[in-house]
């Protein structure tokens, strides 16, 4: 079975409000006028699993929960058997009805393996860490100051966030050197800070978060010269950040 990527998982468990690792005990299959919105391809259940650890989640443990799933036909188009699957939920609950959730969609019930449960774990607490980045949702000014050698300057660009926080990125060139990236994250920039490490919170945050190109708005103040240095730059930051795959 493949681990999913840290992009594929990010945002189902930075949604959900219950997170279980459960397996299936029961699963009947649903036809008829409730299964009219099944796409093809697919089969719906309704399933009843045991929680085996509750990853996150209001309340105490619940021993069992149910819900609704289609799942697909397999590879030679025969009907899935799901009674006895250990799977990684992402649900919300159903008011009123603890023993219930609701998947977040239909990609919401994944294999459990051990790197799936870890970096889901992994995920669930850089969530609540007290310095948690940010949500990006835009990007604000970007400028460019040009340095006192031919070549030499910094790019700063900021970016807006959902909390308010102040998150900027800062991007330097200098003769004879690979340009250096920074994010603070914070009024101040530490100029020995770095890139993010990937398949962290905060690289998925920018890689997920960013859109592909500086918008042009962002440096409508600034002299056209500067204005190209300074998407290029963003362009560069793009890159070392590599593709969101989900």
């Amino acid at each position: 079975m493949p681990t999913r990527s840290y992009a594929e998982l990010a945002p189902l468990v930075l949604q959900a409000p219950i997170i279980a690792d459960a397996t299936i005990r029961s699963a009947v299959r649903i036809k008829g006028a409730e299964a009219q919105t099944v796409a093809d391809g697919f089969v719906r259940f309704y399933v009843n699993a045991d929680v085996a650890a509750l990853i996150r989640g209001p309340g105490a443990v619940v021993a069992q929960v149910g819900y609704v799933i289609d799942m697909p036909f397999d590879a030679r188009g025969r009907t899935p058997r799901p009674k006895g699957m250990r799977v990684l939920i992402f649900a919300r609950p159903v008011p009123g009805r603890p023993d219930q959730v609701q998947l977040l969609e239909p990609g919401a019930q994944l294999p459990w393996t051990p790197a799936n449960d870890a970096l889901v774990r992994q995920i669930a607490q850089a969530a609540v860490a007290p310095d948690a980045p940010p949500t990006i949702t835009g990007i604000g000014n970007a400028f460019h100051v040009p340095g006192s050698l031919p070549g030499e300057g910094e790019t700063q660009i900021f970016l807006r966030t959902q909390s308010g926080d102040p998150v900027s990125l800062s991007i330097l060139r200098r003769p004879g050197e690979q340009r250096r990236w920074a994010v603070a994250l914070g009024e101040i920039v530490d100029d020995a800070a770095g890139p993010p490490q990937r398949d962290t919170l905060l690289w998925y945050r920018l890689a997920c978060g960013l859109p592909p190109a500086l918008p042009e708005e962002s440096t409508a103040n600034e002299a056209p010269d500067r204005a190209e240095i300074a998407r290029d730059d963003y362009a560069f930051v793009m890159q070392a950040l590599g593709p969101c795959a989900r």
